[in-house]
């Protein structure tokens, strides 16, 4: 079964998505659907910014084009991607098409489409209106028109996702959605350093991420246990320090080519790769392939443990500084995103001194190259450069250092440990996961604001959100999806949607609703007791 909507059905009515009427739970699963079978307008995760409900559902038929006024290459992308979507499971040709006509789903890209007032909605908002004849889609930019087909996808039945053919129908709820991020910065940090994750596994969880409007893809690239990206004035580091992995399983790297792939596969679905290369812990995958990185001038075995805070690059050699100007510089002529991560957490067997020199020199290469400097939070001990970016991994909120660095100019992308630290296990008896930093069920991972989690700092200096996921102990797709779902959608709504949307009983309800879908795409998916699943 599947619950009620709770979005007030005036066709007036102006509602924040995820508000209740009264702010009461509503325990008691029930249909998700109203009397005609069509999904509520605002039944939607991450919730939409406005939902004015109204009007007839639009059902998809054989006769249903998909419009893309004008000449826009983007815009004709996103209507094929969309196509490539519903086919499938409706079985209808649904043709792209530039010519005129009336009706259909119609995808408008531009200034022009929103009108002279567009609310707002900048690069990424996006306006979507349902009625009886037709769906229509209008965005400044391509990235908002993605988001609102994606919206779409959620306003049909979960069936839309099947690969065969399903009997429909497939109506869209009358009324017009209006809608736009909160925050500019919505990741999430796959670890492929670990456990190594091959090309197509790292493809699929961008398509899932897409489905909830993320927008940075934080890859970690490289770790005590692995180096995954092939540096080609440093061959070793990928030849031997990518050759193993925790438990000691095979390993693995990208090639150039391979990472140029994820980057078009990436940014087709409009989100931007952040690099990451760890320093200066976390590196003996490095130590292990040159032993001229080693300040004994030995190089340590590859290691395929578990541990943290044993290795460190060499600080006052200038050949660390060689070797950390040919990576960032490799890295960034491949990487068009702006940021490029440097890590800089759990340095532990690197001097406070060491530190903070090391930190300085690193800072000053990235932006040699013209990137913008990411580092985990730590990166606020030393001297944060100008405009650099600090992501908070803590669990108290209460670093002074790091409400001091934000009062200063750095900005922060949060993803708190105890929150969104997707690889903490849900409950004891979770089969995989870390639980250091406690156990995550999915409130947890809901119920916190990122605007003032970090207490003292400013909320202008909040850059978004992100959800980590370490694979310490994932090895599989299934592994990711597992700790991945249901928690996932909750961090992207908190980056997404107004603070004002923000309710648990609202989400739990909507989140519930998500489950069929992810079963359609054959996601496996961890079924809190929090949630009210549908029946199966």
């Amino acid at each position: 079964m599947r619950r009620l909507p709770l979005l007030l059905c005036s066709l007036l009515l102006v509602v924040p998505a995820g508000a209740t009427a009264t702010g009461a739970a509503a325990p008691v699963p029930a249909p998700a659907h109203d009397g005609a079978g069509v999904t509520p307008l605002g039944r939607v995760v991450p919730a939409p910014a406005s939902v004015r409900p109204g009007g007839l559902p639009y059902e998809i038929g054989a006769g249903t084009r998909i419009r893309v006024p004008g000449h826009s290459r983007e815009a004709r992308k996103a209507g094929e991607y969309l196509a490539r979507v519903l086919r499938p499971s409706t079985g209808y040709a649904l043709p792209v098409t530039s010519q005129g006509g009336r009706g259909g789903i119609v995808l408008r890209l531009g200034a022009r489409a929103l009108g002279a007032n567009d609310g707002g909605l900048g690069g990424e908002g996006y306006r979507l209106h349902s009625s009886r004849d037709s769906v229509i889609i209008s965005a400044r930019r391509a990235a908002g028109l993605f988001h609102g087909i994606q919206t779409l996808r959620q306003l049909l039945p979960a069936s839309i996702e099947e690969d065969g053919l399903r009997p429909g129908p497939w109506k869209v709820a009358g009324g017009t959605i209006t809608d736009a991020p909160r925050y500019a910065y919505r990741g999430a940090m796959l670890d492929v350093a670990r456990h190594f994750f091959t090309v197509d596994q790292v493809k699929l969880y961008i398509d899932q991420l897409a489905l909830y409007k993320i927008n940075k893809l934080h890859l970690h690239l490289s770790d005590d246990q692995g180096w995954r990206i092939a540096i080609d004035s440093w061959p070793r580091l990928a030849a031997h320090g990518g050759s193993t992995q925790v438990g000691g399983g095979p390993g693995g790297h990208y090639t150039r080519r391979d990472y140029r792939d994820i980057l078009r596969y990436a940014a087709d679905r409009h989100l931007e790769v952040v690099p990451e290369i760890d320093m200066p812990g976390h590196t003996n995958a490095a130590l292990a392939s040159y032993a001229e990185l080693n300040c004994d001038g030995v190089a340590p075995p590859l290691y395929t443990g578990t541990n943290v805070g044993f290795s460190s690059l060499c600080v006052p050699k200038d050949v660390t500084y060689d070797f950390v100007d040919d990576v960032v510089r490799e890295l960034a002529a491949l990487t068009p995103g702006r940021y490029l991560h440097i890590g800089g957490d759990e340095a532990h067997s690197t001097s406070h001194e060491d530190y903070v020199a090391f930190m300085d020199r690193a800072q000053r290469t990235v932006a040699r190259y013209d990137k913008t400097v990411v580092g985990w939070h730590q990166l606020t001990g030393a001297r944060p450069a100008e405009r650099a970016v600090a992501q908070y991994w803590g669990t108290s909120g209460a670093e002074q250092e790091v409400v001091d660095a934000a009062a200063s100019g750095t900005r922060l992308v949060l993803s708190p440990a105890n929150r969104a630290y997707l690889d903490m296990k849900y409950t004891k008896d979770t089969p995989l996961g870390l639980e250091w930093a406690g156990h995550v069920e999915v409130r947890q991972a809901y119920d916190w604001d990122p605007g003032s989690y970090v207490k003292g700092a400013p909320s202008s200096a909040v850059l978004g959100v992100e959800a980590p996921l370490w694979s310490e102990t994932l090895s599989t797709s299934d592994h990711i999806e597992f700790m991945a779902f249901p928690r996932l959608p909750g961090i992207a709504e908190l980056g997404w949607s107004p603070v004002s949307t923000h309710n648990w009983d609202s989400y739990r309800s909507r989140l519930a609703a998500q489950g069929p879908r992810w079963s359609a795409l054959g996601i496996d998916y961890y079924r809190s007791p929090q949630v009210p699943w549908p029946a199966r």
